[in-house]
């Protein structure tokens, strides 16, 4: 197909970016064009296609972009995300940002980069996540004012090798949560006799079983009955279609800042 957008992966060894490699490969849109990963990496020189296991797809792993690519995804470091974004504000590439644990400073330099190219940085890929944000955002707004006060808990299961604790996606429910319902006290689980709870915290409590992908339940607690809002990913794919979706919306997008709400038309 001669309108196949043209993708770009960087991390493309790592265990998202394979699995980019090969649902791109298997979207009929959607071309693999580059694909790259750190210049230390084993992996280049390979297939991309043969390190991510379907087989070989004619592009190797390269630590410099070489190729034409229309979107650039990119599922790596910090360091590695900062490198692409450069090059995307340079060529004037649409770029996927699904790389987490930026410093305010990385983030900044990364969102420069909307000046000249299209660009989404979000804090989760997952599409149902980010309806979900949407969803809680309505509730908060519609129960701020309910007379016998709201109690907010956020619950997140991940699994037993996620090294922080609460999930980014968590706290940015929180700040949702905070900013329509004026919450100020962010309290990390409970222990011996804290004394009546205070309606102006929100609790947090992290989870950690074998190899849940990720699960979030908002709760929204008040005298006579209670809202459970919760979104459950059974596979990281999700998050892969999540950044495909996004990819193809801003292939027809101008330069500047978009979000997964845009994607999915919330906006």
């Amino acid at each position: 197909m001669g309108d196949q957008l043209l993708v770009g992966v960087n991390g493309a060894a790592g265990r998202m970016g394979q699995r980019v490699v090969v649902l791109v490969c298997q979207d009929p849109d959607l071309k693999l064009g580059s694909a790259l990963d750190s210049e230390n990496s084993p992996a280049l020189g390979k297939d991309a296609g043969e390190v991510a296991g379907t087989g070989s797809v004619g592009v190797e792993i390269q630590s410099e972009l070489t190729d034409r690519v229309d979107v650039m995804i990119d599922f790596s470091m910090p360091s590695g995300l900062l490198s692409v974004a450069k090059v995307c504000a340079e060529r004037q590439i649409g770029l996927v940002a699904a790389t987490t644990g930026l410093t305010p400073e990385q983030r900044d330099e990364v969102l420069s980069a909307s000046q000249t190219t299209p660009l989404i940085l979000a804090p989760n890929m997952s599409l149902a996540v980010n309806l979900m944000m949407k969803l809680v955002r309505e509730a908060a707004h519609s129960l701020k004012n309910s007379p016998s006060g709201v109690d907010v808990e956020v619950i997140e299961r991940h699994h037993r090798f996620k090294e922080d604790a609460p999930s980014g996606t968590a706290l940015h429910f929180g700040e949702i949560i905070a900013e329509e319902m004026g919450q100020t006290d962010h309290v990390h689980g409970r222990q011996g006799r804290p004394g009546a709870r205070s309606i102006s915290e929100i609790g947090y409590h992290a989870l950690r079983t074998g190899d849940n992908v990720g699960e979030h339940t908002i709760v929204f607690g008040m005298m006579g009955e209670t809202i459970d809002l919760t979104v459950r990913g059974h596979t990281r794919d999700s998050y892969v279609y999540g950044a495909l979706a996004a990819a193809k919306y801003l292939a027809a997008q101008r330069p500047g800042l978009y979000s997964m709400a845009d994607v999915l038309g919330l906006n």
